[in-house]
């Protein structure tokens, strides 16, 4: 099998979630460091026309989009399958991904994570209070529903491992430096405890940010 070769900034949650995906599937893999003032170079744009990571290669295919790079892996990869057979599960697992991108990420995550984490460490940035106390409601709203779609289940679409659960445990163990993580999880003891399940996995160890920058090689 073609190694798989992935673009991107250590630390990406996106990014992780795909590297997660491949540990899972224990495909062979390596890590192309993205500097973060690079994306809207030529250079990436040519990789990356709308200046994101992560980019996946395979020989000489080119993918972008972390839905469609999970579900390509999924795909060229069939064991362990990380999307169930029975459609109503497989259903749900798509669901609780575009919540993950739609409700956690959009208007929760990519303000309070940028605003505590990404603009502090990378820009020096001071942090924005307003900002971050506007989108607290939509970020209780999207913690609930992830706990009432969770419920009493091992994994979010049954019971195993799916592609939604690799996509939402690299974002919310993101989420998890800003202190607005606690008051927003400590209400919902079964999604803490999926989480800390999900952060004990080989996959996740593996992926954590500091062993991706340290396998990163410069593009």
């Amino acid at each position: 099998m073609n190694e798989f070769v992935v673009h991107t900034i250590p630390g990406s949650p996106y990014a992780r979630a795909v590297l997660i995906a491949l540990e899972e599937k224990r495909a062979p893999y390596r890590v192309v460091r993205v500097a973060p003032g690079t994306l809207r170079t030529p250079d990436h744009l040519a990789r990356h026309p709308f200046g994101r990571v992560p980019i996946l290669y395979h020989g000489d295919f080119r993918l972008f989009e972390s839905q469609a790079i999970l579900r390509y892996v999924d795909r060229v990869v069939p064991q362990p399958a990380l999307t169930p057979k029975e459609a109503k599960a497989a259903s749900r697992m798509d669901q609780v991904m575009n919540i993950n991108d739609w409700y956690l990420f959009q208007g929760v995550a990519n303000v309070i994570v940028f605003q505590r984490v990404i603009g502090p460490r990378l820009m020096g940035l001071t942090a924005d209070e307003v900002a971050i106390a506007a989108v607290m409601p939509k970020a209780q709203a999207v913690f609930a529903e992830l706990s009432r779609q969770l419920g009493d289940k091992d994994f979010f679409a049954g019971d195993s491992i799916t592609l939604a659960d690799i996509l939402l445990v690299a974002q919310l163990d993101f989420f998890r430096a800003t202190p607005e993580f606690t008051p927003l999880a400590n209400p919902h003891a079964n999604l803490l405890a999926w989480l800390d399940r999900m952060a004990a996995r080989p996959s996740l160890v593996a992926t954590t940010p500091e062993r991706v920058a340290a396998m990163a090689k410069a593009a």
